[in-house]
């Protein structure tokens, strides 16, 4: 009869679920406190830069209120594609509605383009940040740092 390594240790003694995760998969001890403060920041910075008429957006349709929801970003429209990289990965709220109706538009100098996002969890985000717009790249290094990027690549239509 064979006993796991834990029988008979009291509870205690065992690992928290946290100890066990390889290093890599760790998030620093900050990064719950970075994400709630940048997010809180974003919430009222966001409402100001949706109106400029420069901004980029992405609109999603929301995941519960079926709402379109548009959300400043920066990145790059490479031919029929627009790149960015989401500082918060999965989660980012847009990213969230991506997973569940990728049919998004993408606002890019004044002009709407309807299209098909891609969440690309394989590509190197840093990689990618280096062929974005700099001063982007930057905050999103910034806000982002320890939290999880994710690349996400938006396949315009006409």
């Amino acid at each position: 009869m064979s006993k796991s390594s834990n029988a008979g240790n009291p509870p205690h003694a065992r690992k928290p679920p946290h100890a066990r995760k390889p290093p890599h998969a760790r998030k620093p001890p900050h990064a719950e406190k970075k994400y709630l403060a940048v997010t809180a920041v974003q919430r009222r910075l966001n409402t100001v830069l949706r109106r400029l008429p420069a901004q980029t957006l992405l609109e999603t349709t929301g995941r519960v209120s079926g709402l379109s929801r548009r959300t400043p970003v920066g990145g790059r429209r490479v031919g029929d594609s627009f790149w960015l990289v989401s500082e918060f990965g999965e989660r980012s709220q847009y990213v969230r509605n991506i997973r569940a109706d990728p049919r998004v538009r993408v606002r890019i100098r004044g002009r709407w383009h309807p299209g098909t996002a891609h969440l690309l969890p394989d590509d190197d985000p840093i990689a990618r940040l280096r062929r974005l717009p700099r001063f982007n790249s930057l905050a999103v290094r910034a806000m982002g740092a320890g939290t999880g990027l994710l690349t996400v690549r938006v396949d315009l239509e006409g």
